[in-house]
């Protein structure tokens, strides 16, 4: 019998049992991809990450992510919450981690208080702005249980956007946020009309308040219902607004997960490069459990 370790961290907040929790298995060598794959559907979290050696040495790690069903090519909570861990075990370097993932690589900066303790960290999304296909507001509407005049489009049609993970972005009204229920029968549906997905539906909705920005991630046809905090989501909308404004720079700090009773603060920049505008997310993080898995 094979014994991993595992650690569980809360993401994207500053107290227990609060924001997206996550698996960790800080040494995964020796673990197969269909090993990894019943591991991260045993803890049925959005994500679990495996933390493997770098194909470069001058990096710190090579991470992949699983959520319940399949291998993700990048996503945020998970490398916040995989950065803070493996800071706190003493890995990174000045501060800084890298992670190799399929979408590319996703650099790391650690947070620490004045007492030197790891707090959180800030990861920077790791390819640009892209954009896809738009939507009407009535399909979208309906993966969320709501009427095609709660989507808001005076700023931008519902979009598919992503800066390494993709998803369907749509503004609502403040007061539908509160009122949006998936209906896993429309998001078959606009999996269904558009190919170009690949199966892939996550529904994105923010709403724009006087006291900060506020969302919340459907996907409930990969097992997530809802998600009480979405790093990779995050970026794309930071990065998308950006994208609509002229400004060189922007700040943007969302909140999630308040339905769910697991408020998350993810704190997002947005910045216009040569190749496009990049995005970082950051926040606090908790660790929760740690054990054994054994195989």
């Amino acid at each position: 019998m094979r014994a991993y370790r595992f650690v569980t961290v809360d993401v994207f907040t500053d107290r227990r049992f609060g924001g997206n929790p996550l698996a960790v298995f800080p040494d995964a060598r020796g673990l197969s991809d269909a090993e990894m794959q019943a591991l991260a559907a045993e803890f049925n979290l959005s994500e679990t990450t495996f933390v493997l050696p770098p194909e470069d040495p001058a990096h710190t790690a090579r991470v992949r992510i699983f959520n319940r069903q399949s291998e993700m090519p990048f996503a945020g909570h998970p490398n916040v919450g995989t950065g803070f861990l493996l800071a706190q075990e003493g890995h990174d370097r000045e501060g800084r981690l890298a992670f190799e993932e399929i979408a590319g690589l996703v650099e790391v900066v650690v947070e620490r208080d004045a007492a030197g303790t790891v707090r959180g960290a800030t990861i920077a999304a790791p390819q640009p702005l892209s954009l896809g296909t738009r939507f009407e507001a009535g399909p979208i509407a309906a993966c969320a249980g709501l009427e095609a005049t709660a989507i808001r489009t005076g700023g931008h049609p519902p979009i598919q956007a992503g800066t390494g993970n993709h998803f369907v972005i749509a503004e609502v009204a403040p007061e539908a946020l509160a009122r949006a229920r998936p209906d896993a029968g429309a998001f078959r549906q606009i999996a269904a009309e558009h190919p170009a997905l690949e199966g892939r539906v996550a529904l994105y909705l923010y709403a724009r308040e006087e006291n900060g920005d506020r969302a919340r991630m459907f996907a409930p046809l990969h097992g997530t219902e809802e998600d009480p905090a979405t790093g990779s989501a995050a970026t794309s909308l930071a990065a998308l607004l950006l994208s609509l404004s002229s400004e060189a720079a922007a700040r943007l700090d969302i909140r999630q997960g308040v339905e769910m009773g697991r408020p998350s603060l993810l704190r997002t920049t947005a910045r216009r490069a040569a190749d496009g505008i990049h995005a970082t997310v950051g926040g606090g993080c908790v660790p929760v459990l740690r054990g054994e898995a054994l195989l």
